[in-house]
């Protein structure tokens, strides 16, 4: 039997007001990635025909979270319920599978959704008969603080799904929470839409009262349970926090089960889309941003940051660098402390060991580049690309003035300014003579002790009065 269609909607329009933020709560980043983001992801892995983010206004950042979502602007927000109401209406007559998700609620998986999805479509069993038409995915909380409540007969079918605010003494002391996360058949859910009232505590259209609604018509509802460190929406700036934690922990342990060494674990933080080959070694204190690729056996020494950057096999990183984005490290070559490197290519084996700024440049394969190095690459106005060929060696202190050719092989002494193109295998330096005056030391004593003489001399004495 072919599957059915799915639809996603994912509920964004919150004001997040606990946040004390301008910024809409979903836009607000874990390990690099908007909340909004992370949902986004899991949604379109489950490879759903539509795919729908509420939104309260009209604004490029929600499409660029989730870039083949429809939009639907909620305004002004009247509670879930309604915010669903606005995403049906610009599905039309869809018919398949609705799953409704939550976008402050960026640690779902995909394996407890697909779950989830599961148990609406699967029939009863030994008969021809549409199995339940609603699955709410639940948790257990004690205490459950501001979590809906779900409410389950003795055959174990939800029944009804009531709000904090909203319960009874009795009810609060249940400890099956409501995740906010439902499927259900757009059938049924169409059906029962134009029901919601918003006569309750916060006068807002709960989309929990479906349950309710739908099995007074006859349907049934059912529940599956998931881990509250997976279901946690966030709410204030603490929250955000701890799923940062919980994310990067994550991350950690995915690392070191691909084979990865952390040193110390807790001291290194990922992106989200941080990519380690096996064998990959990270001393503590390491930061990486987005889009960093790291090959085989690369070493990464301590308090380094990484963003941006392609890092080929055997490379040795640090510590105390940073690589910032479109920088490519090839195979066996060496970044030491203190060097920053922007927009730069750096071949097989090249080394920059320390206290050096290279950016918008290519550098060669064997080439060595001295403490102090810098590529000028900024007129004031624009960049410009410095070029330096294989095994070539620029000594320490040497300011390339871009645009410049440095040919394979070329050597450039210490402390040289560099404006001009260098030829292959030439010996190039700018540094001026020395110039030295025997006895400058001795003769400024001498001067500076007369002037001392003569200055202390013409004082003015002074006469106590009798």
């Amino acid at each position: 039997m072919p599957q059915r269609k799915l639809a996603v909607i994912i509920l964004a329009a919150g004001k997040g007001t606990r946040m004390r933020s301008s910024r809409p709560k979903v836009l607000h980043e874990i390990a690099g990635r908007s909340m909004l983001g992370h949902v986004g992801a899991v949604a379109a892995a489950l490879r759903p025909q539509r795919l729908l983010v509420v939104a309260p206004i009209e604004d490029q950042s929600f499409s660029d979270a989730v870039p083949k979502a429809t939009i639907v602007v909620q305004d002004p927000p009247r509670g879930t319920g309604d915010a669903v109401r606005c995403a049906c209406n610009a599905l039309g007559g869809f018919d398949g599978d609705i799953l409704i998700l939550c976008g402050d609620a960026p640690l779902i998986g995909r394996a407890i959704l697909s779950r989830l999805l599961s148990r609406i479509r699967t029939k009863k069993r030994a008969t021809t008969m549409p199995g339940p038409e609603l699955a709410v995915l639940g948790l257990r909380l004690d205490p459950p603080h501001k979590y809906g409540r779900l409410i389950v007969n003795d055959q174990g079918y939800v029944t009804d799904s009531v709000e904090a605010s909203d319960a009874t003494p009795a009810q609060k002391r249940l400890t099956l929470c409501s995740s906010g996360v439902f499927a259900v058949r757009a059938s049924a859910l169409f059906g029962v839409l134009h029901n919601l009232s918003n006569d309750n505590a916060q006068g807002e259209f709960y989309l929990p009262d479906v349950v309710r609604l739908i099995t007074k018509r006859g349907g049934q509802a059912v529940f599956i349970e998931g881990k509250a460190d997976e279901l946690m929406g966030i709410n204030t700036q603490a929250e955000l926090a701890e799923a940062e934690r919980i994310i990067q922990n994550r991350l950690r342990i995915a690392a070191m089960n691909r084979g990865v060494t952390l040193i110390d674990p807790e001291t290194v933080w990922f992106n989200y889309d941080t990519k380690l080959a096996a064998g990959v070694t990270i001393h503590p204190n390491v930061v990486f941003g987005p889009n960093v690729r790291i090959g085989h056996a690369v070493r990464i020494e301590s308090f380094c940051h990484i963003s941006g950057a392609q890092i080929a096999a055997r490379a040795v990183i640090g510590p105390f660098a940073r690589l910032r984005p479109n920088t490519t490290i090839r195979s066996e070559a060496h970044i030491g402390n203190f060097v920053e490197m922007k927009n730069t290519t750096l071949g097989s084996g090249a080394k920059i060991n320390h206290l050096s700024y290279v950016g918008d440049a290519r550098v060669g394969s064997s080439t060595n580049i001295g403490a102090g190095v810098i590529t000028c690459n900024y007129d004031g106005t624009r960049k410009h690309r410095t070029t330096i060929g294989d095994r070539a060696f620029i000594g320490s202190n040497t300011s390339l003035i871009a645009p410049v050719d440095v040919g394979a092989g070329a050597v450039i002494g210490a402390g040289s300014v560099i404006a001009d193109d260098i030829d292959p295998n030439a010996l190039a330096f700018t540094r001026p003579p020395l110039t030295q005056k025997a006895g400058w030391k001795s003769r400024q004593a001498q001067r500076s002790s007369r002037h001392k003489t003569k200055h202390h001399s013409t004082k003015k004495k002074t006469v106590s009065p009798d």
